[in-house]
């Protein structure tokens, strides 16, 4: 009987024991594709000899100092190669240990820069419905997916949420991507007013929603929208591209395809890409201005933030992102990917959506492909897809509740950037066999 605590209580894991390249093996021999990175965390696949290096060498040198005492080197390095890749406007960066102590990070600069400047009003943060924005508690209340929050909803900040960009279930019949983007802009104005200009201090999205939603894009001109409708009323706009950034959708960070720079942007997962626990905060030249010329410091921080192992892997694994044959790989085999998946899955009944960018895709999952009506959740299909496809070798990610919390069904890809041709179709095939096996089922 395991000691431990298990994400679902009674069910026998398989127990990993050996990682290489886009594959991991258990303890039974058997071997897995690892199509979902994890989480859209193992950007370079497992055991990449260059970043267990830059590891070691850490570890022989020193591997924690307390960021209240010191600075390390490759903290240092890792920042200036975070602002270097950054388009102009993203000019420091906070370094933490995850997706969710960044999404909380980045809500604090915002308060704490209003407080600075003048502005202790400005209090209210407005996302959107079905965002995922991690599991602590302001970043719980942050994202707008009903499921997570129900149970802790008693305890949560009061934060506002307005409709995401879902093109797919939300457009209306007839109406132009461009309108239904214009609608969206006008629904996050209209909550603006309704609380009262003054008082917003935030609007956080991610430009692609991953994990609740299954890798949806947003219509082109919606978050340019977004931008300027922050800019009128001085509210701060915070991307989250804790699982679409670092690489995942063909450019480094994913708001460089949308032409927008945001104020506060969190990156994770892909940053240090599963060998230690790291993310980051990038803040605009304003922001740490308000800091600096103000109290003088920034009132938050962890016991492992800045962490230098973890700073090492992040370094060698960003130095590795820019070299210009990785980018290159992810974009051809995204689109390799995308070709693919429409080949195998775009007839079937049970395929409504097949949608992302880079090696970042979305499958969702209907019933009834003219009407789009999901199945029924009892059915459990998604997790019945992640069952058939650990059965074949293929991890994937898989999720319920895409439409509203509760209803609908979606798969994530995410595979390592290193992956080659072969393998993308071996996902592809693994996968659709997978799907059709669990809706039989």
């Amino acid at each position: 009987m395991t000691k431990l605590l298990h994400r679902t209580i009674g069910s026998t894991m398989p127990r990993a024991v050996a990682g290489e390249g886009i594959y991991i093996t258990d303890s039974e021999g058997r071997t897995y594709i690892d199509g979902s990175g994890g989480a859209a965390v193992s950007c370079l696949g497992h055991n990449h000899p260059e970043v267990l290096d830059a590891m070691k060498a850490q570890m022989a040198r020193i591997s924690y100092a307390h960021t209240s005492f010191f600075t390390t080197d490759v903290a240092e390095e890792l920042a200036e190669q975070l602002v270097e890749l950054a388009p102009k406007g993203l000019d420091y960066v906070y370094l933490v240990s995850g997706g969710s102590e960044a999404v909380e990070a980045a809500l604090k600069m915002a308060r704490q820069y209003f407080v600075e400047i003048g502005q202790p009003n400005r209090r209210h943060i407005i996302a959107r419905r079905q965002s995922y924005h991690g599991n602590t508690i302001g970043a719980l209340a942050t994202g707008g997916n009903a499921w997570r929050r129900a149970q802790f909803r008693p305890m949560l900040p009061e934060t506002h949420h307005v409709s995401p960009c879902y093109a797919y279930r939300d457009m209306q019949v007839g109406e132009t991507p461009v309108a239904y983007g214009e609608r969206l802009a006008a629904e996050f104005e209209t909550k603006i007013i309704e609380l009262g200009a003054d008082t917003v201090m935030a609007f956080v999205a991610e430009p692609i929603v991953g994990a609740t939603l299954g890798a949806v894009t947003p219509v082109a001109g919606y978050l340019k929208l977004v931008r300027q409708i922050c800019d009128k009323y001085g509210i701060l706009l915070i991307l989250d591209e804790v699982m679409c950034g670092m690489g995942r959708t063909g450019t480094m960070f994913a708001f460089e395809q949308e032409g927008i720079i945001p104020d506060l942007m969190t990156i994770a997962k892909g940053l240090g890409g599963g060998f230690q626990p790291i993310g980051a905060v990038m803040l605009s030249e304003t922001i740490y201005r308000a800091f600096a010329e103000g109290s003088g410091l920034f009132q938050h921080g962890h016991t492992y933030i800045g962490h230098p192992i973890a700073a090492a892997a992040a370094n060698k694994v960003v130095e590795i992102l820019r070299r210009s044959e990785t980018l290159k790989n992810v974009v051809r085999m995204g689109e390799r990917l995308q070709v693919g998946l429409d080949a195998a899955l775009g007839q079937s009944a049970y395929v409504g959506d097949i949608r992302g960018r880079g090696l970042f895709r979305g499958i969702e999952i209907v019933a009834n492909k003219d009407t789009k009506e999901p199945f029924d959740p009892a059915r459990r299909i998604n997790s019945r897809i992640k069952k058939e496809a650990m059965q074949r070798g293929l991890m994937c990610y898989p999720m319920g509740g895409t439409i509203d919390g509760v209803h609908g069904d979606h798969v994530l890809l995410a595979p390592p950037y290193i992956i080659e041709a072969e393998q993308i179709d071996m996902i592809i095939d693994r996968l659709a066999a997978a799907i059709d096996a669990a809706v039989a089922g």
